[in-house]
C-alpha cells in the first residue's frame, strides 16, 4: 500500500491531533467536501429556505432526493423543544415512539413497522443514527438530545446507506459543530407539571485558525413528576421460609414519577486545515437516573373495569399504582438498593468523523465506540398487590464500528460511490425476579429470588456497499446500488438459580443453558430514477430492499410451558422489498413546497416479541406483512406575510399481516374470538383448548390508517430592539391497536394534541424569553404495550378472561418556562 494512504489511515482512526503532521502534505485547496455533513436550512424571511440534508450519505436539497424525508431545523428543535426521540414522535406524523421499563425499552414505529418491546434481542426496524453512527439498541431512548444542528427522520427501507436493521426508517440526528467565531450561550428552564429544573452551557470557537471547540453541558433535576402513583403499603408473606413466615410491609414508591436527574456532556474537536480536509472528533457522556422504569405504565383497559391485580380502577389517566421491594428484602437483592424503584442509564460514545476531498474522490472515514450500561428495579407487574413481582436487571451494551466510504465527482454522467463497514458489538444481561414466593435462608444470596437469568450476545458485522449514478441525461438521473452484509452472532443463555415454587416450569443450571451460532448472509439492492421536467419539479420511482438482523431474546424465558422452549430464544432476520415514488415541488415563486408520496412494501419475518401474560413466558415470533400508502405535505412561506411559515402533512397507511396463520393468542382471548386452533394450526377437536390464532389480514399494532399535522410560525419585529415569536402545532391519529395480535380491546380512540410556543428576545438574539406548552389538551394516548403478567385466564377455552391491558403512555400537559442568554 503507497506510503500516503498509510498516513490517510492512520489519520482517519486517530482523530484531529494525529493528523497535524500531514497538515502541509494535505492542504491542496479544493472545492468542499461533497460527503460533508449541514444542517438543515432555517427559515428566512423571503420565501421558502432550501432544505439540506444528508438522506444519501452526501449533501443535497431534500427536493432532489428520491426519498420521503421529514427535515427539522436546528431552530425549530429549540423552538419546539424537541430534545428526545420520544419528541421527535411526538413531532412526526406516521412515527410512533414508546417508553417500556425492560426489554428493549422502546417501542418505536413508522407507517405501523416496528418492534415490539419485550425481547432485548431485538433491535429496532427503525434506525437511529448519531452524527453518521448507527445506534441499533432500544436504550437509546434514554439519551437526551440538545445543541443539535438538525434531525432528518427518513421513511422507508433505508439499508443501502444506513446498514441493517433499517428497514422502516432511520432518525438521523446531527449534533452542533464548533462555530468559526467563540460564542457562550447558557439557558435556564423550569416545567411545572415536573417540576423540573434544566439548566445548560455551550461555549463554541476557534483555539486556533485550523482547530475549533465546543463545549455542551445540561443538567436536570425534576421535585415533581408526569403521573401520579396512588398505591398503598400493604403487608407480604414469604409461605417457603422455616415457620413462622416473616411479614414485610411494601410502601408506595415516590407519589411523583419519574423525578428525573440528568447530566449530558459533549466536547467536539474540529480541525479544518483547508477546505479539502476536515475532522471532527466527539466524545459524549450521559448520565441519567428515575425513581420508577415503568412510571408511564397506565392499566388502560381492564374486562371488569378494575384491574384483576390489586382492584383498582382502569383508564386513560396518568396515575399508576406500585410499591417498593420490601428493604428487608433488598438488602439481599442483587442491584436493590434500599427497594426503592429506580432506572439509572449511563453512556458514553467518541465518534471520529474525517473527510477528505481529492479534487475528483471524497474519501470519509466515519469510527465509533459507544457503550451503554442500564440498571433498574420494577414492580414488574405494574399494579403492586400483596402477590407482587419485582425484578432487578444489570445489561450493558458496547460497539466499535469503522466506515470507510468514497464518492466520486467527475465531469462525466456516471459518478460512483463505495463504501465498507467492519462492526464489532457485546450484550451481556443480567436479571433477579421475585414473585414473593421465595425465603429460604440457606440458599444464601438467592434467598428471596424465584429465578435468575444470564445471558450475553457476541457480534461481528462485514458490509459493503456500492452505487453507481448516472446522469442519463440533465433531466433525468439513475440510480443502482446494493448492500452486502455478512453477520455472526454467537449466544448464551442459562437460569442460575429457580426457586422450589417454580422449578417444574423454569429449570435452572444445564437444564435451562441455550447456546447459538448465527450466521446470516444478504444482499439488499436498491434503485432510483428522477425526472425533472422543470427546474423545481421532480417526480421520482424507486424500488427498496432492505434487511434486519436475526438474533437471540437474551431476556427470554426458558420455561417447560413452551413446547420448544430453546427454539423460543432464536429468530429470523427481517427483509423488504417494495416501491415509493412521488413528486417533489416548489412552487408559487419560491413560496409553496408541495410533495406527494406513495408507497408499498412487503416485509417478511417481520419481527415481534410475544408475551404470555398467564404463562409469564416470552417468545420472539416472525410473520410477514404488508405496508401501503400515500403522504402528502406543504410548506408556505408567503413573502407578503414576513416572517409567517404555514406547514402541514396528511397521511395514510395500511399494514396488515400478510400471512401470519399461526399466530399466539392473546390473554384470556376465548374460542369464540377466534383462539381455535392448536400450535399445529390446525382446528381444536370437540372439547380442546386452542392454543393459535389466524391473523392473516389483520391490522398491526400501533398503525393509525390516518395520522396528520398543521402548525404555523410567525415571527416579527416588535420594535425597541425586540423581536417575538409564536408557533402552533396540532398532530392527529386516528384509532389504532396497541396490540399486535389482534386485540381489539387494546384499541386507543383517535386523538389530537396541541402545542403551543411563545418567546420574546432581542432582535440579534442576545437574549430570548419563551414558554412552550406540550399536549395542552392533557391528551392520554398509549405509544404501545403489553397484557399485564399474571391476569387473564382460560386462554383458549369457552369461558375465557382478557388480562388486564398496560400501556406506555404519552406525558401530560406540560408549561416551561426559559431563560437564553447569548454572550
Amino acid at each position: 500500500m503507497p506510503r500516503k494512504a498509510h498516513r490517510l489511515m492512520a489519520a482517519a482512526a486517530f482523530g484531529p491531533l494525529a493528523l497535524a503532521p500531514f497538515t502541509a502534505a494535505l492542504a491542496a485547496e479544493a472545492p468542499p467536501p461533497a460527503a460533508a455533513d449541514a444542517p438543515p436550512a432555517a427559515e428566512h424571511e423571503s420565501g421558502l429556505a432550501e432544505i439540506i440534508v444528508t438522506a444519501r450519505k452526501r449533501v443535497e436539497s431534500a427536493q432532489s432526493v428520491p426519498v420521503a424525508v421529514t427535515a427539522i431545523s436546528a431552530q425549530t428543535l429549540v423552538q419546539r423543544d424537541i430534545t428526545s426521540i420520544e419528541k421527535i414522535a411526538a413531532a412526526t406524523p406516521s412515527l410512533t415512539v414508546g417508553h417500556a421499563s425492560n426489554g428493549s425499552a422502546a417501542q418505536i414505529a413508522l407507517r405501523g413497522i416496528g418492534s415490539s418491546s419485550t425481547s432485548i434481542g431485538i433491535e429496532q426496524s427503525v434506525a437511529t443514527v448519531v452524527d453518521g453512527v448507527y445506534y441499533g439498541q432500544g436504550r437509546v431512548l434514554e439519551e437526551g438530545f440538545f445543541d443539535l444542528a438538525g434531525v432528518e427522520v427518513l421513511k422507508g427501507p433505508q439499508v443501502l446507506f444506513f446498514g441493517k436493521n433499517a428497514t422502516a426508517g432511520v432518525i438521523s440526528i446531527k449534533t452542533a459543530d464548533p462555530t468559526p467565531t467563540w460564542q457562550f450561550r447558557t439557558k435556564a428552564s423550569y416545567e411545572f407539571k415536573a417540576k423540573q429544573a434544566q439548566l445548560e452551557g455551550v461555549a463554541s470557537g476557534p483555539l486556533t485558525d485550523d482547530l475549533g471547540l465546543r463545549v455542551a453541558v445540561r443538567g436536570t433535576k425534576a421535585w415533581g413528576g408526569y403521573y401520579d402513583n396512588v398505591s398503598q403499603p400493604f403487608a407480604i408473606t414469604y409461605p417457603l421460609s422455616p415457620t413462622p413466615s416473616p411479614t414485610y410491609t411494601s410502601y408506595p414508591t415516590s407519589s411523583n414519577q419519574p423525578g428525573n436527574r440528568e447530566f449530558l456532556g459533549r466536547v467536539t474537536l474540529k480541525y479544518e486545515p483547508s477546505s479539502a480536509l476536515t475532522d471532527t472528533l466527539k466524545a459524549s457522556f450521559d448520565y441519567n437516573k428515575a425513581n420508577n422504569s415503568s412510571y408511564n405504565y397506565v392499566a388502560y383497559n381492564c374486562p371488569t373495569g378494575k384491574t384483576q391485580i390489586n382492584g383498582y380502577t382502569c383508564g386513560y389517566n396518568f396515575v399508576t399504582h406500585q410499591n417498593n421491594l420490601p428493604s428487608e428484602v433488598a438488602k439481599n437483592f442483587p442491584y436493590a438498593g434500599d427497594g426503592s424503584l429506580y432506572n439509572r442509564y449511563k453512556s458514553a460514545a467518541v465518534t471520529n468523523n474525517f473527510n477528505y476531498d481529492l479534487d475528483k474522490v471524497t474519501i470519509t472515514n466515519v469510527t465509533n465506540y459507544n457503550w451503554n450500561n442500564n440498571q433498574w428495579l420494577c414492580a414488574c407487574e405494574f399494579n403492586s398487590s400483596a402477590s407482587s413481582v419485582w425484578a432487578t436487571e444489570n445489561s450493558s451494551w458496547q460497539a466499535f464500528s469503522n466506515e470507510l466510504r468514497a464518492l466520486t465527482h467527475y465531469d462525466s454522467p456516471v459518478n460512483l460511490m463505495a463504501g465498507v463497514l467492519y462492526q464489532k458489538t457485546r450484550r451481556d444481561f443480567a436479571q433477579f425476579v421475585s414473585y414473593s414466593y421465595n425465603n429460604i435462608p440457606s440458599q444464601g444470596i438467592n434467598q428471596y429470588q424465584d429465578g435468575t437469568k444470564s445471558s450475553y450476545t457476541r457480534g461481528q458485522t462485514i458490509s459493503g456497499f456500492a452505487q453507481a449514478i448516472w446522469k442519463i441525461v440533465p433531466q433525468v438521473e439513475f440510480d443502482a446500488g446494493v448492500r452486502y452484509t455478512h453477520e455472526t452472532k454467537d449466544s448464551f443463555f442459562i437460569q442460575p438459580y429457580t426457586s422450589p415454587t417454580f422449578i417444574g416450569v423454569w429449570p435452572m443450571g444445564a437444564g435451562s443453558q441455550v447456546t447459538a451460532h448465527q450466521v446470516f448472509n444478504n444482499w439488499s439492492p436498491d434503485f432510483s430514477l428522477t425526472y425533472k421536467p422543470l427546474q423545481d419539479v421532480m417526480v421520482y420511482a424507486s424500488y427498496k430492499t432492505g434487511y434486519k438482523s436475526g438474533g437471540f431474546s437474551n431476556g427470554g424465558i426458558y420455561s417447560l410451558a413452551s413446547a420448544n422452549p430453546a427454539a423460543d430464544f432464536v429468530f429470523n432476520p427481517e427483509t423488504v422489498q417494495g416501491f415509493e415514488g412521488g413528486i417533489k415541488s416548489t412552487l408559487a415563486d419560491h413560496q409553496l413546497r408541495l410533495n406527494l408520496n406513495l408507497y408499498s412494501y412487503k416485509y417478511k419475518n417481520l419481527q415481534t416479541d410475544y408475551f404470555d401474560s398467564v404463562k409469564v413466558a416470552f417468545q420472539t415470533l416472525t410473520a410477514d406483512a404488508t405496508t401501503k400508502g400515500v403522504e402528502l405535505e406543504f410548506e408556505f412561506a408567503p413573502r407578503a406575510v414576513s416572517g409567517l411559515n404555514v406547514h402541514g402533512s396528511m397521511n395514510y397507511n395500511d399494514a396488515t399481516y400478510s400471512n401470519f396463520p399461526v399466530a399466539p393468542c392473546f390473554g384470556g382471548q376465548s374460542i369464540a374470538e377466534g383462539c381455535n386452533l392448536t400450535t399445529a394450526g390446525t382446528p381444536i377437536a370437540a372439547g380442546g383448548t386452542g392454543a393459535r390464532q389466524n391473523l392473516t389480514g389483520q391490522p398491526l399494532g400501533m398503525a393509525p390508517h390516518w395520522t396528520g399535522t398543521l402548525g404555523a410560525n410567525y415571527e416579527t419585529p416588535v420594535g425597541n430592539g425586540l423581536k417575538a415569536g409564536l408557533n402552533i402545532d396540532t398532530r392527529y391519529s386516528a384509532s389504532y391497536l396497541v396490540s399486535g395480535f389482534g386485540e381489539q380491546f387494546s384499541r386507543n380512540p383517535a386523538y389530537a394534541v396541541l402545542d403551543v410556543g411563545v418567546r420574546l428576545g432581542a432582535s440579534d438574539d442576545n437574549w430570548q424569553v419563551a414558554i412552550i406548552g406540550k399536549n395542552l389538551t392533557n391528551k392520554q394516548y398509549i405509544n404501545g404495550g403489553v397484557d399485564a403478567p399474571l391476569t387473564g385466564s382460560g386462554t383458549g377455552t369457552a369461558n375465557a378472561l382478557h388480562a388486564d391491558l398496560m400501556g406506555f403512555g404519552a406525558l401530560p400537559r406540560t408549561v416551561q418556562i426559559s431563560l437564553t442568554k447569548n454572550f
